[in-house]
């Protein structure tokens, strides 16, 4: 497949285009509608279908950048460490082993954490739950740590006015090149972030092809380095970092999903419903249209009877 040059823009709701398509014995069951954009290695689009200028959540998407705000503010953290930073990762013994570490090294405990407790989510059933098990734990570690090191205060490190926050609202602002418009909540707590797909796809692209000494571009390399660290066996982003050299991924809930090639070609979607199972989908789908060879990517059956029946497809 070749993509088109370019594509009609249409407005948010049910006239967005459909990204993907859940088959069930040769009947489309289900239909999933977002915005797409491809950035081309010089940055400019390439190819975009719905509204990808309109603020979104990237909701996890943005770590990479949050984890970059860490190391502008002094934490001197590198390899397995920096890419937990920037992790949605499953809460196994070795996501929590780090997490609990980083916190100890700066003299402080889970009990700092405010993220919420969550149950791993790996293996034949979920184990204790726990705040170390939460996959923004590596994140909200670093984020204590940085605290300590400056000489802030941890109690309120997710006031969005405390001094991290606002350095790493002021980083999502600087990669993206757009100005901030609406700041949320996002699942662990932490203040969030909206922007467009396309500055979401254009700070991807700044962290690949960035200076090796760029903040960002340091996050992307540890990333890459240690992508079991990020998400973990059999997630989408370990998978396709491991898969295809060079490659930098980080998904974030309710169907959004940002990848950037180390030529410096990016992309990044939003599906409107919130549906990871097509997030999957079209991301395989956008990487063969690239001409990328990622291998079998994570996806969710279509089962009838314990039995495969159908799939989820891209729509494109």
């Amino acid at each position: 497949m070749t993509i088109p040059a370019s594509a009609p823009r249409v407005s948010r709701g049910p006239d967005l285009p459909v990204l993907a398509e859940v088959v069930r014995s040769g009947f489309v069951e289900s239909r999933h509608r977002g915005s797409l954009v491809v950035l081309a290695a010089d940055g400019r689009v390439e190819w975009s279908v719905g509204e990808v200028a309109e603020p979104i959540f990237p909701r996890s998407s943005n770590k990479p950048m949050q984890a970059a705000a860490v190391l502008r503010a002094g934490l001197p953290l590198a390899d397995e460490r920096l890419a937990l930073a920037a992790a949605s990762h499953r809460g196994a013994e070795l996501h929590q082993r780090l997490a609990d570490r980083m916190l100890a090294e700066h003299g402080l405990t889970a009990a700092a954490l405010r993220c919420p407790e969550e149950a791993p989510d790996f293996g034949a059933g979920p184990g204790p739950r726990g705040r170390l098990a939460m996959n923004c734990s590596g994140k909200h570690a670093a984020w204590l740590a940085a605290s300590v090191v400056n000489e802030w205060p941890v109690a309120d490190y997710l006031d969005p006015e405390h001094p991290m926050q606002r350095l790493a609202r002021r980083t999502v602002v600087e990669y993206t090149g757009e100005p901030e418009t609406t700041v949320g909540v996002d699942g662990c707590g932490a203040p969030l972030s909206a922007l467009s797909a396309t500055g979401l796809a254009r700070a991807f692209r700044a962290a690949v092809l960035g200076p090796a000494d760029d903040p960002l571009r340091r996050v992307a390399d540890a990333m890459r380095a240690h992508p079991e660290y990020v998400a973990g066996e059999g997630r989408l982003d370990t998978v396709l970092m491991r898969a295809v050299p060079g490659l930098l991924a980080k998904g974030g809930a309710e169907g959004v999903q940002a990848v950037a090639l180390p030529d410096g070609r990016a992309f990044a979607l939003k599906v409107e419903d919130g549906a990871g199972r097509a997030a999957n989908a079209v991301t395989g789908r956008v990487l063969a249209a690239l001409g990328v060879e990622a291998g079998a990517l994570p996806d969710t059956p279509v089962l009838g009877g314990g039995e495969p029946v159908g799939e989820v497809r891209a729509a494109f």
